[in-house]
């Protein structure tokens, strides 16, 4: 039977209350505010954001989803991925970069390992980030060729990373390798071990700042307690959704800062056009129009990512009691695609459009407006919209199809999976 996860659903045995939105968001707008502040500079000089993240550490935010016998904040899923959104509208970068991380300690909160909670929760209060080496150049579609073996009585980590997103930021790094016998694995090692070596090389032009380089593993020795079944999040019901949604509620938070930088701007402008309609920009009709379809087009996404957070948490509640079968995940999944579709494609529709409410001065380097669109068109590149569309279409109209997993690798000449 497929469980509806439009209701809220209440979690049994639940003995904290989570704190309240409001005390969240204020607690942290200080901080959201201090990165917005740098954010302009930053991408103009790519510096990256390593104050930032020790700023939002040192604040407790990358903490929010421990729970309060832990030392953390004990937010629900649904509060983190708001608060993620948030963080968006001051730096979309910081979001992405975190992405591995949130969803490393989604894995602890929500799963059912007490030895690993004891062992890591305390250590993500006490500041470390976790970071991602997953992706590789030349691999068939989920394998590795990252390798974990054994060599002289050590268990060694051998290979090359791509677009590791995060980890020049990270204390931790979670990479996916392959044992000797074939067998997929999770890997934590850190960033000062010897043999470790990350590499600032990511050349996008978008989301400059995720700290997205190469990571190379040479004889690496890693500890047996260090290695984990592969899976993580990614492999409970809701956990495909929850990834995705770190990487919409980034879009939306860059949604949100195009809004709040158009009104800004206009505020801002003395200067009008001969041929405008007003007799200041704030009172031209054509701009008002525009920065009230912005505006309006923001709330959208804004209920669209308030809907995906209620929809995950509910799944996640659901997943804790064993009661989220397989039609409810694949339903969750669908919508999670629907949602992304919406959300890239109107978050690209605003950013372009903040161009529409002024003249040559929006071009200037030093607003830095032109960010939001290539922040948001690099994001979009993630799960490509015309994969998950099509899927869609087919799960709707045929229900015989799911939108998850998500391999990317090397494909034989013939276009077959290799």
């Amino acid at each position: 039977m497929t469980v509806s996860l439009e209701r809220p659903v209440q979690a049994h045995g639940l003995t904290e209350q989570p704190p309240a939105t409001k005390d969240l968001l204020e607690r942290f707008a200080p901080v959201f505010a201090a990165i917005a502040a740098t954010t302009v500079h930053s991408e103009a000089t790519r510096t990256l954001a390593h104050d930032a993240v020790s700023l939002l550490k040192g604040s407790g935010f990358t903490a929010i989803r421990v729970p309060l016998e832990f030392g953390g904040s004990g937010a629900t899923l649904a509060q983190s991925l708001l608060l993620l959104r948030e963080l968006g509208a001051a730096d979309s970068n910081l979001v992405q970069a975190l992405r591995a991380h949130f969803t490393t300690v989604e894995t602890l909160v929500s799963g059912t390992d007490a030895a690993a909670k004891e062992r890591w929760l305390p250590r993500v209060v006490a500041g470390d980030v976790f970071g991602n080496a997953t992706t590789e150049k030349g691999n068939a579609p989920g394998t590795n060729s990252t390798v974990l073996t054994e060599e002289e009585g050590r268990t060694v980590l051998n290979g090359t990373k791509y677009y590791s997103t995060g980890s020049l930021y990270a204390d931790w790094i979670k990479v996916s390798a392959d044992t000797a016998t074939g067998e997929s694995v999770r890997v934590s090692v850190h960033r000062s071990a010897p043999g470790v070596e990350l590499v600032d090389d990511w050349d996008g032009f978008g989301q400059r700042l995720t700290a997205s380089g190469t990571t190379r593993f040479s004889n690496v020795e890693v500890a047996a307690e260090n290695i984990d079944a592969s899976g993580g999040v990614e492999g409970v019901g809701f956990g495909a959704a929850y990834v995705q949604a770190i990487l919409l509620v980034a879009l939306g938070g860059i949604a949100r800062a195009v809004r709040r930088d158009a009104v800004d701007y206009v505020r801002g402008r003395e200067r009008a056009f001969s041929h405008g309609v007003g007799d200041s920009p704030q009172r031209d009709p054509l701009v008002q129009e525009v920065v009230g379809r912005i505006s309006s087009t923001v709330f959208a996404i804004d209920a669209v990512l308030d809907a995906v957070g209620a929809r995950i948490q509910n799944a996640a509640v659901l997943s804790a009691a064993g009661n989220l079968d397989a039609g409810a995940t694949a339903e969750l999944d669908t919508e999670l695609s629907e949602a992304q579709i919406f959300i890239v494609e109107q978050t690209l529709e605003v950013a372009n459009r903040l161009f529409e409410v002024g003249g040559a001065s929006a071009a200037s380097e030093t607003r830095g407006l032109d960010r939001h669109w290539r922040n948001a068109r690099v994001l979009g590149q993630h799960n490509p919209v015309i994969y998950r569309a099509r899927a869609v279409g087919q799960q709707r109209l045929t229900g015989d199809h799911r939108t998850t997993p998500i391999y990317v690798g090397t494909t034989a000449p013939n276009g077959a999976n290799a």
